[in-house]
């Protein structure tokens, strides 16, 4: 484009940067005004806090993007897969502080329905009462997701 003079061409680079000035401000005001939940920490991962039917808490670090939306709406009351189903490490508690084990937390999996020789309360798996290699609790809530 060929502009005739310089009060054209000033008029011209006005309109641009007024225009993106309003573009920038309207994006802004776009967003949300909730308070954002939190995102996961630098990491990627992030922390999940469960209450067990029996009252105890106990937390596991979640890596991949898909199990962390879940526990997000879990935590939201939406509906969804309930059931953590993961591997234990015995000997590290890891995020599961007050614990002596942890979920591996690259084999994990949120599950509708699991067989009952990996259920069980927190207590179960400390004690070695639950002799699988998953736990995997039936009745247990999401109470906080936690950047890790």
């Amino acid at each position: 484009m060929m502009l005739g003079g310089s009060s054209q061409a000033v008029a011209f680079i006005s309109r641009v940067g007024v225009g993106m000035l309003i573009a920038g401000v309207l994006s802004a005001c776009a967003s949300p005004m909730s308070s954002p939940s939190p995102s996961p920490g630098a990491s990627g991962q992030v922390v999940v806090t469960f209450k067990a039917s029996d009252g105890s808490i106990w937390r596991a670090r979640l890596v991949r993007p898909a199990d962390i939306a879940i526990a997000r709406d879990l935590l939201a009351g939406k509906p969804g897969p309930a059931i953590p189903n993961g591997k234990i490490v015995r000997g590290s508690p890891d995020v599961n502080v007050g614990w002596s084990w942890h979920l591996d937390p690259n084999d994990f999996e949120w599950a509708d329905v699991t067989t009952e020789v990996c259920d069980g309360n927190p207590q179960s798996v400390e004690s070695g009462e639950l002799t699988s290699d998953r736990y995997c609790p039936w009745s247990v809530t999401v109470i906080a997701v936690d950047p890790a």
